[in-house]
This record gives structure tokens, C-alpha cells and sequence, in this order.
């Protein structure tokens, strides 16, 4: 055969394969998926290019493949892609594009899931941080704004990814429209403008849309398939999607493994067993589904998101207890679900390799050689009356430092509306304390003062919240600051609000020698020599909390409340020879140390639960007390008011006989008393003396919260692992006795568990029989 033929062979075989691909087609059919005209079933995957370095994509693909896949879930962040307004980014780590070709090099179908919202305990659920500049934006609404920028968003997925569909030789079977959006909202019309600007975007493959079995009916517009998502229990949960879905294929849109994990809170597991016959029962009924996740990953950078209520910000390992690790190596789970998938292959199909396991090292320790304090490199100041949120100032990520003088006095409560989220306050750079939104902690004692002082407060924002009502998550201070004490309640004004961007973009700073000093918030140079190029871990349990970069890369959050208590190190972010790392601290370090390890710690709480104020000895003994009141409350969130015979006491008490609905639980977020001529009774020296129960496990329900200042936080007694029923009693110090005549009592404000209906209240001048 000579060249000619060989080159006319060499080119008709390349059209008609060409031909071949662009002939591919996917549909929903009345009982199955159906590929080429033939029944499908879907057996999927999440995994999220964003959270696995670009240069490990085909490792994790091939992985996928191996345990017996046939399709993966992408989902695209809007805020990777358009984390500046107007500026789109679909290169480096965002490219999307190559991860879908490398997908379907690797023999793998894509579900494309673009948003605009998608939650995935990504920053924000993956909105640009930029939407909150506009005061008036209701996300996931027709609101115009939002529309507007959502739809210029999808337009530029569809100019990006539309060429890769099955039907025009791609890869790409299905996209989703929005996301779990009844979990939020109920406007179907709203459902289907993102479903127009998603065809408007050239998507001409099925479009569907997902959500939990009792939130599917609020968003399921007229005919857009709907999939099911749940954690266990498929047979129930498919029966929801077919009242709602008689016809069409079955599929479980997300099956969880495992679950995510937030700081201070314990490591997440799935029981493998459990899910492997969930699994199989999907297959022996020809169901689809889609596992999230099948490779978790890591949340680089500042890009952990958080959920509210109560404010818990994830942890920047996604490991999920996923069947394919953080680092992409096979778990236990992965040898059991690809033994079971190797049972349902279709025609055609066949189990690839198992890839080589990712091996990690360990390394020499860092040698830290400069520092750089944070308070002596602050970018140049905005002057305002108030302080300013993050997003006014025009920045993303990192933190704010804020400062404003106040005057002499005597110690005094500093007071905030609301912080979002964590702040350490100064008063001239010396360090009073610290504030926690996970616990409703807005508020501190500050010392007497003999001269005129600058107070300071350091506000880090830990990701904003990406799921629920409280999604519009601006960071920073908001609203006014006070001054309380006894005598008076005086608004802090004129503050010095300083940007500090810290993440994938840093503020400049400049570096001085490292030598023994007092720790301070900074920064903290060092080496490291590497000779192979393996993964290895961080071990950053020496470190308070901030952020690290090695050779320029953003790996992630730290916080040694734990459970994690390592960083991933990718290989292909390291380099033969000498590697630099930046570490900051919020506290700071007098002897810097950062050791590797070959493993990860993903289960190491260190944070101390909050005392219980009851102790073995104490016992309620109402027998000989004296009762002052005694009613029932409303059935409302708003303040209830009960005035009772003038009387002197320094010891207070509330006793819940019943709750409103009946059940066990007791909650409130906030108690104030007053005066026989309506005075507020200061606070300044309240404590809790007794607490029959509270929730300190599942939740922070400390019985202290109902005099914080702070609506969103409450006293709730137990939930998690065991339901008291009532009566149930709260004791409280007021630190000296006062002529008392009224008592108010906020219920919890965001739902109605634990309102109290009837109650009882008790006074004495010294401490009750029992306790």
C-alpha cells in the first residue's frame, strides 16, 4: 500500500470516526435512560476539578474508571471562573474544558452541573463574593441584578463547554439547572429562567434538576426531569420521586458516602456495608445514580464555605470518607463498590486497572528564617463612621483590621451587633480575647482604662455561608459598636478600616530576620528540601490559626480546634531542592515549628465543649422556695413580659413546665430584668449558677447565651443524644441583690422548637436549697 492509500485509508477513518461521535445521542425515555436508542443506566460520581490539582486530573479520572464508573459530576463554581466582575477565567486550574476531554479520553460520561448555585460546602455555594456589594441583591430570586449576572455567567459556560455534548461528539449527557433549589425557594418561574438562559446557552442535551424527596415538589416546574437526592434508604426515597415523577428513569441525583466535616466538630465516616447494598439495590431496580462523593479532595485557598444556622465553617479537607482518599488513593470502599459494579456492567463494557497508589513522604522539618508582622505592614486605611464590611472595601477574602480610639474608664462590655466570624481584640496591640459567630460570642469585657486607648480588633472571615437562608454572608463588622456599663451604653465612631486580602492574591509585606520575640498575627517564612517528588502532609497541630502557601500555592485554612489537623501537600506543587513556605498566623508563634508527616489526621478535636452548669451535687428543690409568678406564655417569637410583686434578690430563676408543641426541649435566646420603674438590671457580673440541662454537643446551647446581647444564640437543652422532658430550670447570678419587678424572655427566633408555654419564676436573696 503505498503513501497516497495510506493517507486516503488514514483520513476516511478519521471522518467516519469523526462521524460516528457527532452521531452519539442521549435521551430519557419513559422507563430509562437511552445512549445510541439503547437503555442506560448511569453509574456516577462527583468529583470537583477545583478541589484537585490540575496536574492530577487524569489520576483521579482513572481512578474513577477503575472502580467501575461509567460517568462523572462536574460541577463548576461561578466564583473560580468570574472571581473578579467581568473578568472570566476557564484556564489553569479552571479549566473546565480540558478536565471534560480528559474525562472522555478516560472512557467517562460528564453530567455537568453550572449552577449559578451550587452549594458543595464551596465558599459562598460558588456566587462571586462581588454579588454582595449590591445592598438590595436577593440571591436565587428574580431579582434583576442577579439575573442579569447570572445569565452573562451561563452564557459564558455555554460558549466554553456547549461543544463538548454527546450530540456534538462530546462527552457531556445531561446539565442541571440550578441546584437543590427547593431546599430554598419555591419560585418555579425563577426555575425556569435558568432553565432558558441554559438552552439560550446552546445546551441542547436533557436538563434536570435535584433536590431532597420533600423539597422536590416546591421546585419542579412542568417539564424538567427531577432526580432524587438522599443518603440511604433508596427504596422510600425513589417512591417521593415517583409521586411526584410517575414515568421516566430512576436516578438518586446525590448518595452519600460519607459527609463533610467543620472545624471543632468530630471526623464524618459511612459505613461501607450500608452502602454498598443501598447501591445494589439501585442497580437491581435499573437505577441511576450519582455518588457524591467519589473523590473528595481538598478545598484549596480560602474557598471552604460554611453553614448557618448555627455558623459552622467547614474544614478545607473534602476527604468526605469518599472510596477514593484526599490524596486519590483506593479505600476500603473502593474495592467493594468496584467488586460490586463489576457485577452490573453493561454490554461493551469492562473494569480497567486499578493505578499505582499515590505514595506520600516525610520530610525534614521547615526551617523558618523571617517574619513579617501583620500590624506593621497594614495596607493604607479607609476612614469611616462606622466600620466597614470586607465587601465595601472592595475585597474578597482574608481579613479586616479595624481600629478606633476610646477614651479612659472603668471596665466595660464591647459590644457587637454581629461578627462575622472570627476577631481577636487589642487594646494598645495587647491582646484582650477573642470573638467566635460559631458560639454568638459578640461581645467582651475590656479592662479599665487610666488614659485614652486604641482599641483594635482583627476580623478573619472563614467562608461564607453556602447553604440556606443566611447565604447573604457579608464578612466583617456589621453595624454599630458599643461601649455598656452600668450607667450608659456609648457608640464607638471614627474607625480605620484596613483590607487585608489574603489568599490566591496577598497584601505585600516585607520581611525582616527572624528572632526570638513575642508571638504576634504575621507572617512566617521557611524551607524545606525536597529530593522525590511525592505527596506529603502538613502537620500544623503546633499552629493556633491562618493559612499556608507552599511555592506560591494557597493549600488552605488551618485551625488546631482540629478535626483536621494536616494539610495535604500535592506533589506536583513541589520541586527538586529547596521549597518555600509562608505560614500566617492569627497568634502567632515565639517558636515556629512545621513538621511533615506521610499521613493525614482528620480526627483530632481540640477544642474544649463548654462546661455544663450542673454538677453531680446539685439538685432543684423547689419545695421551700418562694414563687413570685407563675403563667404561661404566647405562642410567637416576639418578647414575652411578666411583671410580678417588687422584690430584692440577687438570685433569679425560670422554670419550663411544657413547650408549645409539646415537646421536650427548652430554648431561649435571651432574658433581661428590670426594676419595679423598668430599668434594665446590668449584666456586667451575671453567671450561670444551674442549668437542669443544656445542648453543648450538637450545638451550642450553653445556658450563658440567654444574656450574650445576641438574638441568634440560645440555651437549648439536650437533643443530640438524649431528650430530658420538663420541667426544666435555669439559674442565674446577677452578682449582688437588686429591687427586681419584671422579667422579659425572648424565645428562640429562628424556628419555633422549645418556645416555652407555662412557666414559673422564683426569686431569693441568697442561693436555692440544692445547688
Amino acid at each position: 500500500m503505498n503513501l497516497r492509500t495510506l493517507l486516503i485509508a488514514f483520513t476516511l477513518f478519521f471522518v467516519n470516526s469523526l462521524k460516528a461521535q457527532q452521531t452519539q445521542s442521549f435521551a430519557i425515555g419513559t422507563e430509562n435512560f437511552e445512549l445510541n436508542g439503547k437503555p442506560y443506566v448511569i453509574r456516577c460520581g462527583e468529583m470537583h476539578f477545583a478541589r484537585i490539582p490540575k496536574a492530577e486530573w487524569r489520576s483521579r479520572l482513572k481512578m474513577a474508571k477503575a472502580m467501575g464508573l461509567n460517568t462523572v459530576c462536574a460541577y463548576l463554581f461561578w466564583n473560580v471562573h468570574e472571581n473578579q466582575k467581568d473578568q472570566f477565567t476557564w484556564s489553569g486550574q479552571a479549566d473546565a474544558k480540558t478536565f471534560c476531554k480528559i474525562a472522555q479520553e478516560e472512557g467517562l460520561y460528564v453530567i455537568l452541573r453550572p449552577g449559578p448555585y451550587s452549594c458543595a460546602e464551596w465558599e459562598f455555594g460558588g456566587f462571586p463574593w462581588w454579588l454582595l456589594k449590591d445592598k438590595t441583591i436577593k440571591l436565587r430570586t428574580q431579582h434583576p441584578y442577579f439575573l442579569e449576572r447570572s445569565k452573562k455567567y451561563l452564557m459564558a459556560v455555554g460558549k466554553e463547554l456547549a461543544p463538548l455534548q454527546i450530540n456534538k461528539g462530546g462527552n457531556i449527557l445531561m446539565v442541571q439547572v440550578e441546584n437543590e433549589y427547593g431546599s430554598y425557594g419555591s419560585d418555579k418561574a425563577y426555575m425556569n429562567i435558568i432553565k432558558s438562559n441554559l438552552q439560550e446557552a446552546g445546551f441542547t442535551v436533557p436538563l434536570f434538576h435535584c433536590d431532597g424527596p420533600s423539597q422536590l415538589k416546591a421546585d419542579h416546574p412542568d417539564g424538567l426531569f427531577a432526580v432524587v437526592n438522599f443518603g440511604s434508604n433508596p427504596e422510600a426515597n425513589f417512591k417521593a420521586l415517583r409521586d411526584l415523577q410517575p414515568t421516566g428513569p430512576l436516578m438518586c441525583g446525590e448518595y452519600y458516602p460519607g459527609w463533610f466535616d467543620s472545624w471543632g466538630r468530630p471526623h464524618h465516616k459511612g459505613d461501607t456495608k450500608r452502602i454498598v447494598n443501598e447501591l445494589k439495590y439501585m442497580l437491581d431496580q435499573k437505577a441511576s445514580f450519582s455518588i457524591y462523593m467519589v473523590h473528595g479532595g481538598t478545598t484549596f485557598g480560602t474557598y471552604a464555605g460554611a453553614n448557618s444556622p448555627p455558623y459552622l465553617p467547614q474544614t478545607s479537607s473534602y476527604d468526605y470518607d469518599a472510596p477514593i482518599d484526599e490524596a486519590g488513593n483506593p479505600t476500603e470502599k473502593f474495592y467493594a463498590l468496584r467488586e460490586l459494579f463489576g457485577k452490573y456492567l453493561q454490554e461493551g463494557e469492562q473494569l480497567t486497572p486499578i493505578p499505582a497508589k499515590h505514595k506520600s513522604q516525610t520530610l525534614a522539618s521547615v526551617k523558618f528564617n523571617s517574619f513579617s508582622a501583620l500590624n506593621q505592614n497594614l495596607p493604607k486605611a479607609t476612614l469611616s463612621e462606622t466600620p466597614m464590611l470586607m465587601e465595601d472595601l472592595n475585597q474578597d477574602f482574608g481579613c479586616v483590621m479595624y481600629k478606633a480610639n476610646i477614651s479612659a474608664g472603668a471596665k466595660t462590655m464591647l459590644t457587637f451587633d454581629e461578627l462575622h466570624d472570627y476577631a481577636l481584640v487589642y487594646l494598645d496591640n495587647k491582646l484582650i480575647g477573642s470573638l467566635d459567630r460559631r458560639k454568638s460570642k459578640f461581645s467582651i469585657e475590656l479592662p479599665a482604662r487610666i488614659k485614652a486607648t486604641q482599641l483594635s480588633v482583627l476580623v478573619e472571615a472563614t467562608g461564607r455561608v453556602n447553604y440556606g437562608g443566611h447565604m447573604h454572608d457579608r464578612k466583617g463588622i456589621h453595624g454599630r459598636v458599643f461601649l455598656i456599663d452600668e450607667n450608659k451604653k456609648t457608640e464607638i465612631k471614627n474607625w480605620k478600616n484596613y483590607p487585608i486580602r489574603l489568599g490566591d492574591v496577598t497584601i505585600p509585606v516585607k520581611y525582616q530576620a527572624f528572632a526570638k520575640q513575642k508571638p504576634e498575627a504575621g507572617f512566617y517564612k521557611g524551607t524545606f528540601t525536597v529530593n522525590t517528588i511525592e505527596n506529603t502532609y502538613l502537620n500544623v497541630s503546633k499552629w493556633n490559626k491562618g493559612l499556608v502557601w507552599v511555592n506560591g500555592h494557597c493549600l488552605s485554612r488551618y485551625w488546631s480546634i482540629g478535626p483536621t489537623q494536616t494539610m495535604l501537600v500535592p506533589k506536583s506543587w513541589l520541586k527538586k531542592g529547596l521549597n518555600e513556605v509562608v505560614v500566617f498566623d492569627l497568634y502567632g508563634s515565639a517558636k515556629p515549628e512545621l513538621t511533615f508527616l506521610d499521613h493525614p489526621i482528620l480526627d483530632q478535636v481540640n477544642e474544649v465543649r463548654p462546661q455544663k452548669h450542673k454538677s453531680a451535687n446539685q439538685k432543684w428543690d423547689a419545695s421551700a422556695l418562694s414563687l413570685i409568678a407563675e403563667g404561661s406564655f404566647e405562642n410567637t417569637n416576639k418578647w414575652q413580659t411578666v411583671t410580678f410583686k417588687p422584690s430584692s434578690a440577687r438570685y433569679f430563676a425560670l422554670e419550663a413546665l411544657s413547650e408549645q408543641k409539646g415537646q421536650p426541649f427548652t430554648t431561649i435566646a435571651e432574658i433581661n430584668l428590670y426594676d419595679p420603674n423598668g430599668k434594665e438590671i446590668p449584666r456586667t457580673n451575671w453567671k450561670i449558677v444551674f442549668a437542669d440541662s443544656e445542648e453543648i454537643g450538637g450545638d451550642d446551647g450553653s445556658a450563658v447565651n440567654v444574656f450574650d446581647l445576641q438574638f441568634t444564640s440560645v440555651w437549648h437543652t439536650e437533643w443530640e443524644n438524649r431528650s430530658p422532658k420538663p420541667p426544666h430550670q435555669i439559674v442565674i447570678d446577677l452578682g449582688k441583690n437588686y429591687e427586681l419587678g419584671s422579667v422579659k424572655v425572648l424565645p428562640r427566633q429562628d424556628n419555633a422548637n422549645g418556645r416555652i408555654k407555662d412557666y414559673k419564676i422564683y426569686l431569693s436573696t441568697t442561693l436555692f436549697k440544692g445547688l
